[in-house]
């Protein structure tokens, strides 16, 4: 391997630890920065740290958010009585594109799996039995990922929302096994929401 200056190969390495990104891509994207104008790198390098140091978790969804309750959970048009639990924050968004859905969410931020060393304290379940136990809510739809991971964890949810007298239902599998409801389309996540049924 040829000489390559210190600053850059860090920069390449850092590019190449975010998710999806490979060794040519990262390469692409550093000399891409580097070609910036200082100026437009240096409200890059702001973003990232306004992002870091301004985004926490809602209060009540754990959404990440800006301000202490997320736009959603501040909307009082939105159907309270409804609760769609995802996996991350990228899920709400997906279903936010399909402009079907007017409930609320609640953010586990990931999912059961002894595997990976991941059990139900260490996701936002405790936040999600305050929220039933605080009264209103009459369903909650498990909206995890049609996976091992997604399936455990939506059963495990199940078994500890029904006695407290929620309809807890399950989406409809229009979104294939093994897939990501960030990656699925308007279309298939309106018909996966449309066909839900109890578990």
């Amino acid at each position: 391997m040829g000489y390559q200056i210190l600053p850059l190969t860090r920069l390449i390495e850092h590019f190449e630890r975010l998710p999806g990104i490979g060794k040519k891509s990262a390469q692409r994207l550093a000399y891409h920065v580097l070609n910036m104008p200082r100026e437009k790198a240096e409200d890059f390098a702001r973003c990232i740290l306004d992002a870091r140091e301004k985004i926490h978790r809602c209060a009540v969804c754990q959404n990440l958010t800006d301000v202490e309750k997320c736009p959603i959970c501040s909307d009082e048009t939105r159907d309270g009585t409804t609760i769609c639990v995802v996996e991350s924050p990228q899920d709400v968004q997906a279903f936010e594109r399909t402009r079907e859905y007017n409930g609320v969410y609640h953010v586990l931020h990931g999912l059961i799996s002894p595997m990976n060393g991941i059990g139900p304290d260490q996701l936002y379940i405790k936040e999600l039995l305050k929220r039933i136990q605080a009264g209103g809510v009459s369903e909650v739809i498990m909206a995890t990922n049609p996976t091992v991971e997604g399936e455990a964890t939506a059963m495990y949810l199940s078994r500890l929302l029904k006695p407290l007298g929620v309809r807890v239902t399950r989406l409809a599998y229009g979104i294939p096994v093994g897939g990501n409801l960030e990656y699925a389309d308007e279309v298939t996540l309106y018909r996966a929401l449309e066909g839900r049924s109890e578990i």
